[in-house]
């Protein structure tokens, strides 16, 4: 049994997340945490709200709210969806929590007595409308790379480039819009990655064999362009405070660090929550000189920077063992209809809209099934529809109902008995044997759409075989042989629960309460039990599910695009 550290980026919080959101991130690392769990593996999954920042600050703003009670509520509204996602976090931490400013200031401290930190003086834009010095994200312009228009003074959302706020042409004050801004001089902590460069460099050549291109490039372009010191204190309200104790001056001037050097140590600060929440866990196994975990981080592109580069150099720049990623699982965007997701613009699907048109299940086998991993994907409620109703309509949902309705109506409520397996079972039970290991082996190696693949084709198998064993003729002339093929479809319904658990969980306890097996606590199928197909024996009782998965119509369709558009 193997230890095992799972994070996903953390989500920010201001406002639910849409689609795109949950398959880059938090959807994956579920899935690949739900199957370590089931193969035995000790497995601790972190996440969190990333509460500091400016976006912050403008949302509770715009809501009225003060700063701290707007993120706690968007707290319990986020994490209010990811329950309904069947998100199985082992702890949902909070970047404002006292455990993360505890260690960030930790982390800060040593940074600054092995050389790594240094207050430099600063020219930064001022708005004079505002009466206020305006951190990176209040300043909104054009970007000189690219020429997107809405590029915020930290990074461009729309190309990624990372931006210092005097880069943005046609600068503008995002509290009042006002370009009556001023460049003034102030002080801030710099963080000098220049320093660590070339142990930055090697931390990423030593992963680079495990890492997705995809994640190594956007590293590799940050290294070969040279890792440039960078501000860590920003001019908020809401935020870790610098401390007092080692930067005076600083704190007295109300500075805070930046969003993107606390968020990722608190991956940390949420691990000490949980432990802080329970008796007998010790966050620091997990994290302090933790040479038996295998830590994995899950993200969007966007985010692969801040993790590849910035965190590690944050950790290595403190001179102690802290644990770093071993594998970056990195995804590209999912887009809506080929743009982008829009609330203003009312383009695309949120989270919590996505739960009150249909079940979990659906959305989380879907994403899965299409996730973005080799090349942003589009959404489409036509693509959305066909894949539930093929694969999930048809493909599972009606095997299970053909076999359980139609057993049921010729031999009873318990598992038939028949005669003994013959060359076609034992045929299915290579298949399936062969089919698991492959599934196995792309979960293993976080290749999610494989492993949809992979699932979907153990699906088929038990369709392609009660097709070819028609027990509903058979019946009439051999229903002893009728009686074998039902239960061995039994069996391959009770291996479905099993295996089908990391990527449809609600669909899977259903399906585990079909039959009455006293004992069936079973976490996985082995090798053995796929070929054999007998772990459910002639005689158990049994009951029909409702409907697994309702199929989309076409006027489905014509009122999700219109509510949705698309």
């Amino acid at each position: 049994m193997a230890r095992h550290l799972v994070t996903s980026a953390l989500p920010y919080i201001n406002g639910i997340k849409h689609l795109g959101n949950m398959v880059g991130s938090m959807l994956p690392a579920d899935v690949y945490s739900r199957y370590l769990r089931q193969r035995g593996h000790d497995v601790l999954y972190i996440c969190a709200t990333d509460e500091h920042g400016t976006p912050a600050e403008l949302a509770a703003k715009e809501a009225g709210l003060p700063v701290d009670e707007f993120c706690e509520q968007q707290h319990n509204a986020q994490r209010a969806v990811y329950d309904g996602f069947g998100l199985a976090f082992d702890y949902f931490g909070r970047s404002s929590s006292p455990q993360n400013i505890e260690i960030t200031q930790h982390f800060a401290r040593r940074l600054q007595e092995n050389g790594f930190i240094e207050e430099r003086p600063v020219r930064q834009v001022y708005s004079v409308a505002d009466g206020r010095f305006l951190p990176d994200r209040y300043i909104e312009g054009t970007c000189p790379y690219c020429g997107y228009e809405r590029a915020r003074g930290d990074q461009c959302e729309n190309c990624t480039r990372v931006l210092d706020p005097t880069d943005l042409l046609d600068a503008r004050s995002a509290i009042s819009g006002s370009r009556e801004l001023e460049v003034r001089e102030t002080a801030h902590l710099f963080l000098l990655q220049s320093r660590l460069q070339g142990e930055v460099g090697a931390f990423v050549d030593d992963r680079e064999h495990e890492w997705p291109h995809l994640a190594t490039s956007i590293a590799r372009k940050w290294l070969t362009e040279g890792l440039q010191d960078r501000a860590i204190t920003r001019d908020l309200d809401w935020g870790v405070p610098v401390p007092a104790d080692t930067w005076p001056g600083l704190a007295a001037e109300g500075k805070v660090f930046y969003v993107w050097f606390d968020a990722p140590i608190e991956y940390v600060g949420a691990t000490k929550e949980w432990a802080d929440a329970g008796p007998g866990r010790d966050w620091r196994s997990w994290w302090y000189e933790a040479f038996d975990v295998r830590y994995t981080q899950f993200m969007a592109k966007d985010n692969v920077p801040f993790h590849s580069v910035m965190f590690p150099a944050t950790e290595l720049g403190t001179r102690e063992p802290w644990k770093r990623v071993d594998q970056l699982k990195a995804f590209n965007w999912l887009t809506y209809y080929g743009g982008k997701f829009s609330t203003s613009q009312r383009r695309g699907v949120f989270t919590d809209a996505a739960l009150e048109v249909l079940p979990a299940d659906y959305w989380r086998y879907f994403l899965i099934a299409n996730a973005p991993e080799s090349d942003d994907t589009s959404f489409t409620w036509e693509h959305f529809a066909a894949t539930v109703n093929k694969d999930l309509a048809d493909t599972l949902g009606n095997f299970v109902n053909r076999v359980l309705s139609f057993s049921r109506k010729r031999f009873g409520d318990t598992v038939p008995g028949g005669s003994g397996a013959g060359a076609q079972e034992e045929a299915l039970g290579e298949e399936v044997a062969a089919l698991l290991a492959e599934y196995e082996t792309h979960l293993e190696g976080l290749h999610f759409r494989k492993a949809a693949a992979s699932l979907r084709a153990l699906w088929s198998a038990g369709n392609a075989y009660l097709e070819t064993k028609a027990p509903w003729l058979a019946v009439k002339t051999d229903p002893e042989g009728a009686a074998l093929t039902l239960r061995t479809a039994m069996n391959l319904i009770r291996l479905y629960a099993v295996v089908s658990e990391p990527f449809i969980p609600a669909t899977a306890r259903t399906l585990r309460t079909v039959f009455a097996l006293p004992d069936d606590t079973a976490a996985w199928v082995t090798p053995q039990e796929a070929r054999a197909l007998d772990a459910v024996p002639a005689g158990t009782a049994f009951t029909v599910p409702p409907v697994l998965f309702a199929k989309l119509t076409d006027e489905d369709l014509d009122t999700l695009r219109e509510r949705f558009g698309g």
